[in-house]
């Protein structure tokens, strides 16, 4: 299934900038935005980010205040630090053989990188790679690894998959399924997730008197790192 699947993506493959690079750091930073971001959100961002800091040296000497402003609307802000963290590992040891050790790199994350970076056999296998392999029945090798995450955003959707244009459906034991959703993350409007987000805007903007702001939500973001309150103000850390 290697096969027509790669002719496929040869004329349908999407354009992203990150596809042109074999920096590990870049590819660092689009797997970190990409993880909980959807790609149109993430392809302008991701080019002012390494354009701004455009080595992990560069990242690292920035402060993690200036980290967190620039991740505001990617959401779940803490990956921002981690990613800070991660250069900062990069630029005082350089990258480790195990990218594990880097923070915020689970086994995918490094798979990812040494799949796209370093030319590695290995393929990473993200939601989309794995509904493809289940329906296929098939193990693909590590060169689909750009089409499979095509196929799974354009065709092989999760729940009503576009069989009739997929390059795969001949071959496919499941064509022509449908499928149930799967279970929704809980509502982001009135949560206090919401509360989080709401507050960090806040304090993004200038600092704030603790007692201007929510203080459950300030206690949350303290313990993540991501604000810091020194005489009764808060602040992003500096």
């Amino acid at each position: 299934m290697d096969e027509p699947l790669l002719a496929w993506h040869g004329k349908n493959g999407r354009s992203l900038p990150w596809r042109e690079t074999k920096d590990p750091y870049a590819i660092l930073v689009s797997e970190v935005m990409l993880q909980q971001t959807q790609v149109e959100r993430v392809v302008p961002r991701w080019s002012a980010w390494v354009e701004r800091w455009p080595t992990p040296a560069a990242l690292a000497a920035t402060t993690p205040g200036e980290v967190i402003l620039a991740w505001q609307g990617l959401g779940y802000n803490r990956r921002a630090l981690a990613l800070h963290r991660a250069a900062q590992a990069i630029a005082r040891n350089g990258w480790p053989d195990d990218l594990t050790e880097l923070p915020g790199v689970g086994p995918y994350t490094a798979a990812a990188i040494r799949n796209q970076a370093f030319g590695e056999p290995v393929l990473p296998v993200d939601t989309n790679v794995a509904r493809i392999q289940e329906r296929t029945g098939y193990a693909f090798g590590p060169d689909s690894l750009q089409a499979l995450f095509d196929l799974g955003a354009t065709i092989c959707l999760a729940r009503i998959p576009r069989c009739e244009v997929c390059p795969l459906a001949a071959a496919c034991p499941s064509r022509g399924r449908r499928y149930e959703p799967s279970r929704k993350q809980s509502k982001f409007e009135g949560s206090f997730r919401q509360r989080r987000a709401a507050t960090l805007r806040l304090v993004a903007s200038a600092p704030r008197p603790l007692a201007d702001l929510d203080s459950d939500a300030v206690a949350a973001l303290s313990r993540d790192g991501l604000v810091e309150t020194e005489a009764g103000l808060v602040s992003l850390p500096g």
